[in-house]
């Protein structure tokens, strides 16, 4: 279960698996809720708000639990239980930290007097006391701070857009500040393990990191793909450069792969995971080794304008790309070669392009609201063009048995065609309230999954449009990439 705080005062649990919500919103501050943290058997909820409140509810039933905590003079700004569950801690715009009875509200010392030096400070939790100097390194204000699972580091966040890590002991920085985010750092805490760092920011992202060393900050990526046997992850970058990821521990596997001369808008595996294909604002294509990212042989040059959109041929011998100067475009996947011309009938960008699971057609879409199947050895139009989406078309994928095409629009709405006949395969899928900007088939063919710019993912019946999912709404402004593993 996963719980939220909103501006209006309200509190709503999740289920993380669904991403329904659970039950009604629990109601009772008049205020801005900024924080919320569970006790550690689950049982219940702790909140703090701009209302000057600590209020605990019941997880299950939102029912709360005693009367609001009141003392402090301003803002709430963070919460916690104890490892016991058995008290509060709760820290506030008015440069105090208070310890609560979790059971009576009752405050359980007196407060502990706060700073705003933009200095992380130890306390000792049973007399107040502060133990050790400050920790210095921030240059503008803390906004959250957590210990490691084992106590013995602690990690902060703060205006100054960057995360560190403390010894808890020493105050001793431990390497250099985490650097990525492009706005306030609002959250930071520790994996159950201790080996990673998540951090929540104004910028809109949640961002991942080893907590033993800085890395790669994971940000500014325009596109990601998963390996055939879903253990990497393939990004491309606005900093011009390839990444591949270890799916499990976030780790950089390789790169960055550098070669392009402007930001890397798709990318993809071979299926046998050894190449992997990107293509850029460059106006070229370039393939590299997988593992050593070594390129594989010069770019693929021929667009007259930015490519959008790559994917290999299902035996990884080809290579299809769409792009802004509305055309497709069929290459040698080992040498480069252009294989025969290039496949013209768009009248606008070409924003996305995909093989049939044969390898014998390929599918666009395009910025002139058009579906278009062509013969992918020939580049001949099979029928004419799909039409029935009133704005842009962004993403496009033929079904698992190559008979039905799924595609995503601006309109907001997703559509099933026949692959062969072009014809509506009944209604288009309503339900998202921004323009739809990924869409893929389930390996079964029964189920969609579309990702938009209204915040969430939706999976849906292929059979009538029924939504069965809709994921949490993301901390991102939008959902402009992601990528579905071969094992669903």
């Amino acid at each position: 279960m996963l719980a939220t705080g909103f501006e209006n005062g309200d509190i709503m649990t999740w289920d993380t698996k669904t991403g329904l919500q659970k039950g009604d919103p629990f109601q009772g501050h008049s205020g801005y809720v900024s924080s919320v943290a569970f006790s550690p058997d689950g049982e219940r909820i702790v909140s703090g708000s701009d209302d000057g409140t600590v209020r605990v509810w019941n997880a299950k039933t939102g029912a709360p639990e005693g009367d609001p905590f009141q003392g402090h003079s301003n803002w709430v700004t963070s919460v916690a239980f104890s490892p016991d569950g058995e008290r509060i801690v709760s820290g506030s715009w008015d440069n105090t930290v208070r310890v609560w009875n979790a059971r009576t509200g009752a405050l359980e010392r007196y407060p502990f007097q706060g700073h705003n030096d933009n200095t992380v400070r130890v306390w000792n939790a049973r007399n107040g006391a502060p133990e050790g100097d400050p920790f210095q390194g921030h240059s503008t204000t803390v906004t959250s701070v957590a210990f490691s699972p084992d106590g013995e580091r602690i990690v902060s966040g703060s205006w100054d857009k960057t995360v560190r890590v403390w010894n808890a002991r020493t105050g001793a920085p431990e390497g250099d500040p985490f650097q990525g985010h492009s706005s306030f750092v609002t959250s930071v805490e520790f994996s159950p393990d201790g080996e990673r760092i998540v951090s929540g920011s104004w910028d809109n992202t949640v961002r991942v990191w080893n907590a033993r060393t800085e890395g790669d900050p994971f940000q500014g990526h325009t596109s990601v793909a998963f390996s055939p046997d879903g253990e990497r992850i393939v990004s491309g970058s606005w900093d011009n450069t390839v990444r591949v990821w270890n799916v499990k521990t976030g780790a950089l596997e390789g790169g960055p792969f550098q070669g392009h001369s402007d930001g890397v808008t798709s990318v993809a595996f071979s299926p046998d995971g050894e190449r992997i294909v990107s293509c850029s604002q460059d106006n070229t294509v370039r393939v590299w080794n997988a593992r050593t990212g070594a390129p594989e042989g010069d770019p693929f040059q021929g667009h007259s304008s930015l490519v959008t959109s790559v994917a290999f041929s299902p035996d990884g011998e080809r290579i299809v790309s769409g792009s802004d100067d509305n055309t497709v475009r069929v290459w040698n996947a080992r040498i480069g070669a252009l294989e025969g011309d290039p496949f013209q009938g768009h009248s606008n960008c070409v924003t996305s392009v995909a093989f049939s699971p044969d390898g014998e057609r390929i599918v666009s879409g395009s910025f002139d609201h058009t579906v278009r199947v062509w013969n992918a050895r020939t580049g001949a139009p099979e029928g004419y063009p799909f039409q029935g989406h009133s704005n842009q078309v962004t993403s496009v994928a033929f079904s698992p048995d190559g008979k039905r095409i799924v595609s995503g629009s601006y309109d907001k709405t997703l559509r099933v065609w026949n692959a062969r006949t072009g014809a509506p395969e009944g209604d288009a899928f309503h339900g998202h309230s921004n323009l739809v900007t990924s869409v893929a088939f389930s390996p079964d063919g029964d189920k969609i999954v579309s990702g938009s710019f209204d915040n969430t993912v939706r999976v849906w019946s292929t059979q009538n449009a029924m939504i069965l999912q809709t994921k949490i709404f993301l901390p991102s402004n939008q959902i402009k990439l992601w990528a579905k593993s071969h094992d669903n």
